[in-house]
């Protein structure tokens, strides 16, 4: 085993997306160079790196899905395509200086706490370990494809990939196809091969409620105005915000709100839907917002196109060379696509975390995950999460989640080297505080509703979603509650100057 590397970092990162770039800004804005970011792959990116299906892109304003010290950004569109997103990620690297700070393939497997000395040790490819006196997780949720669990999967001799893995050298061209799954991912792609394939069979679960999405590319006399008033970005990036408040309002338990939603949900539905069973089969049983709501002006169109069959029987197996229906229809298929999304209630999964005692996060977590402002948890010193648990949005940009930690993290950081504490440790009536604060709060929104969603957990326990506003979020984490941490002090070590 190669030797751990004997001068400790003042700050680890794990993960290269949108957290742990953001998290690298934030710590040189606070004068903290000692950093490095590990990421597993071999460029950044994260979730947009990963994810190049037909249609991939995001459902948030560009002019709101960006950073708010990096907003003047020339968009090419209004809702940003992966590709100009991925390209804005490598734009922010470079401009601020932080690909000195990333160590590509470079994936953590595993990081274990010392108490005695205050560092936690992580583990590298190769047996090379690194030692670090804070620990930020920013591997996101989105990364980790959720395949379905269906009997006969593996007999299936046709091509069969996750929308996460897309195999592009695949020719969908005059293929009948399978898509399992509607989610956030399927409502991109599919309606993109739709006008590819022979035949397409949408195996639906549960339907989900849709909205119009404005979507339009910016064009040349736009962008110029962009780029001479600058001022233009904010007042759009601000309208956006608000509108965004005023959806989650309806999430959180703002019943006139809510119904307001969901008449223009049903309304959209009922315009671009005419035939009143298939209209039947599109309509959720569940309020607006239990399940993601999804926006697009192309999902529903695409349903009712003669090569499309939306089925919403459930799978009883799959055979060599098709799917079989709980009615004993057989739909012979090329290929499967899973649209099932991602393991995103298994928070840092695969790596192993290993706090205060030897004690294993995951099973601290067995019950659900959950955290301190969604960025702490007892018995885990100097250990912080971005967009951990409790810090998704049903509706707004999860940027403006991660800039509001990436913040307090950093004054983390600056605190322990100006006050010389070997490491703060959240104490435990905090934690319980917080989470009967979230549950409760959970019961009383949408997504307390009765459908499964990522959201919650298969006991039905949300452990995703932020209960609030993005302002209140921001507002209760602008600066870090000491009285909510217990401290074990030291002196500053000479290793850990704020110069690199």
């Amino acid at each position: 085993m190669a030797n751990t590397t004997n001068a400790p970092l003042q700050v680890a990162i794990i993960g290269a997306g949108f957290g742990g770039l953001g998290m690298g800004y934030y710590l040189k804005q606070a004068g903290i160079e000692n950093f490095t970011i590990f990421e597993k792959a071999d460029e950044v990116g994260g979730t947009w790196r990963e994810n190049t299906y037909p249609g991939s892109g995001c459902d948030i304003p560009s002019h709101l899905y960006s950073y708010s010290f990096e907003p003047h950004y020339p968009w090419a569109y209004r809702y940003g395509k992966q590709a100009e997103i991925l390209e804005y990620q490598r734009h922010v690297a470079r401009k601020y200086g932080l690909g000195r700070h990333i160590r590509f393939n470079a994936e953590i497997s595993a990081t274990e706490f010392d108490e005695a000395s205050g560092l936690w040790t992580l583990q590298l490819p190769g047996g090379e370990r690194i030692q670090a006196r804070q620990v930020v997780s920013a591997v996101g949720q989105l990364h980790r494809p959720a395949y379905p669990k269906l009997p006969g999967l593996e007999r299936f001799k046709g091509k069969a990939f996750h929308s996460a893995r897309w195999d592009h050298g695949f020719d969908l061209k005059g293929k009948s196809v399978a898509v399992i799954g509607t989610g956030a991912s399927a409502v991109q792609f599919v309606p993109e091969i739709a006008k590819q394939v022979q035949k397409l069979h949408v195996f639906q679960r549960t339907p989900g409620w849709f909205v119009p999405k404005f979507e339009k590319a910016f064009g040349p006399f736009t962008q110029w105005l962009l780029k001479t008033f600058p001022i233009l970005h904010d007042i759009d990036r601000w309208r956006i915000f608000f509108v965004a408040e005023t959806l989650a309002y309806a999430y959180n338990g703002n019943k006139w709100v809510e119904k307001l939603v969901t008449l223009l949900a049903r309304t959209h539905l009922r315009i671009q839907v005419r035939d009143p069973q298939l209209r039947a089969r599109l309509t959720p049983d569940f309020p607006v917002g239990c399940k993601r709501i999804l926006l697009s002006n192309d999902w529903l169109p695409t349903m009712v196109r003669p090569n499309v069959e939306v089925v919403a029987d459930a799978i009883r197996e799959v055979t060599e060379d098709g799917v079989i229906t709980a009615d004993g229809k057989l739909r012979k298929v090329d290929a499967l696509i899973y649209g099932t999304g991602f393991t995103a209630t298994d928070f840092l999964a695969p790596m192993q975390v290993r706090g205060l005692g030897g004690q294993d996060l995951r099973q601290t977590w067995r019950d659900g995950a959950e955290a301190y402002l969604g960025m702490s948890v007892a018995g885990f010193p100097n250990f912080f999460m971005l967009y951990g648990p409790n810090t998704n949005v049903g509706s707004g940009s999860i940027i403006h989640m991660l800039e509001c930690q990436q913040r307090y993290i950093a004054q983390m950081a600056q605190a322990q080297l100006r006050q010389g504490w070997r490491y703060a440790d959240l104490r435990t009536e905090a934690q319980v505080a917080y989470r009967e604060e979230i549950q409760l709060r959970s019961s009383q929104t949408t997504y307390a509703g009765n459908c499964q969603s990522w959201y919650k957990t298969a006991e039905g326990r949300n452990t995703n979603n932020w209960v609030g506003s993005m302002l209140e979020f921001r507002r209760r984490t602008a600066q870090p509650d000491f009285a909510a941490y217990r401290t074990a002090t030291q002196e500053p070590a000479a290793s850990l100057s704020r110069a690199a």
